[in-house]
């Protein structure tokens, strides 16, 4: 299954100097190993510096986020779900993407990251900086977020 390319992610940002935190949830390490070599990549080639920050799991994401706040220009927040036999999958998609939204409308310049998929199979295609690159695809959300951000504050005074 190819995956479609986001138009977003065709624009160069260059970003010099902007430091970016990776924090990336543990589980499945080999597919998170893929997304935060796309996002360092996207990161890199913005000319900005990436941190990592490593937590047990997704659901952790947003509250690292929130510890680390003002301490970089935005947040890549990378990890993966596949779902099992219980709820558990449900809960922990929906309570981390709604702690990442709740983030991003306080401010913080966030890029989606979290793999929430049926199959490991999947999460390898979508994470896979050759196939899908959602790691790279979520650093570029961030970057221009960043940019957008630093757009309007400059429009401000």
């Amino acid at each position: 299954m190819s995956t479609p390319v986001n138009p977003a992610q065709k624009k160069q940002i260059v970003l010099p100097g902007a430091r970016v935190l990776l924090v990336v949830g543990a589980y499945h390490r080999n597919v998170v190993d893929q997304l935060v070599k796309g996002a360092t990549a996207a990161i890199e080639a913005a000319q900005a510096k990436p941190d990592l920050l490593e937590v047990p799991g997704a659901f952790e994401i947003p509250a690292a986020i929130t510890y680390a706040s003002n301490a970089y220009d935005g947040y890549v927040a990378l990890g993966c779900v596949v779902k099992g036999d219980t709820d558990h999958y449900d809960y922990i998609c929906t309570e981390t993407s709604r702690g990442l939204m709740d983030l991003s409308q306080q401010g913080f310049c966030i890029g989606f990251g979290l793999l929430t998929v049926h199959t490991l199979a999947q999460a390898e295609e979508r994470a896979d900086t050759r196939r899908g690159d959602k790691g790279g695809e979520a650093a570029t959300a961030c970057l221009t977020m960043i940019e957008l951000k630093r757009r309007f504050k400059g429009a401000l005074g």
